[in-house]
């Protein structure tokens, strides 16, 4: 099923239903695109305007990039939910199966692939809206502040779909490296985002 084609309520219902996806991994995806835009409303609504014009081609450029963001991010809701897919498959393989540890370590990565990549990406919209915030219209500044709040909910929903994975990984120093990584990006761009939200919400 194409999870980023479902019509909002349709996706909703799926997500409060007991299906197994979409599941958190989706939802952060979506949240993160939806954040993306939000910093694409705040170029659109300053490209044009007088006042901004020697900032609109850099603008313009913004809105090109958060577009690029804002389509990987969707597209990781339907990553998300296929590669959960064969993970729930693995756990059902007979613990006597000699392939079973190999079976389920591969799926394991891989399904701690997709919520990594929403990390990734966030932090690059969080960079975007920091510009959004400060070079865009202040008429639309709450926004950005809105699409940073909803990024750092985003990524933290990442963190945790990251983490599920990287805990039940048999090899210890492929998943702390990704622990690692996680945790580094959190740290950072948690507090970069807290920080667009809190300069205006604090105005």
């Amino acid at each position: 099923m194409d999870m980023h084609k479902l019509k909002i309520n349709t996706f909703l219902d799926k997500l409060g239903s007991s299906e197994p996806f979409p599941g958190g991994g989706g939802a952060s995806a979506l949240a993160g695109a939806i954040a993306a835009e939000l910093g694409n409303m705040v170029g659109s609504l300053t490209v044009g305007k007088k006042k901004y014009a020697d900032v609109e081609e850099e603008i313009k450029a913004m809105m090109e990039e958060m577009t690029k963001i804002s389509n990987e991010l969707t597209a990781c809701i339907n990553k998300d939910a296929e590669m959960f897919a064969p993970l729930a498959e693995a756990y059902g393989i007979p613990k006597d199966d000699p392939g079973r540890d190999e079976t389920l370590e591969k799926c394991l990565r891989d399904a701690a692939a997709t919520p990594f990549e929403i990390m990734e990406l966030c932090c690059k919209a969080v960079e975007l809206l920091e510009d959004f915030a400060r070079k865009g219209s202040r008429m639309v500044t709450s926004d950005a502040a809105t699409g940073a709040a909803l990024c750092k909910g985003a990524l933290m929903g990442a963190a945790v779909n990251v983490k599920v994975n990287t805990r039940l990984m048999k090899d210890r120093i492929y998943a702390e490296d990704m622990d690692v990584k996680a945790d580094r990006m959190l740290e950072a761009y948690c507090a970069r985002a807290e920080k667009v939200f809190t300069d205006y919400y604090n105005k």
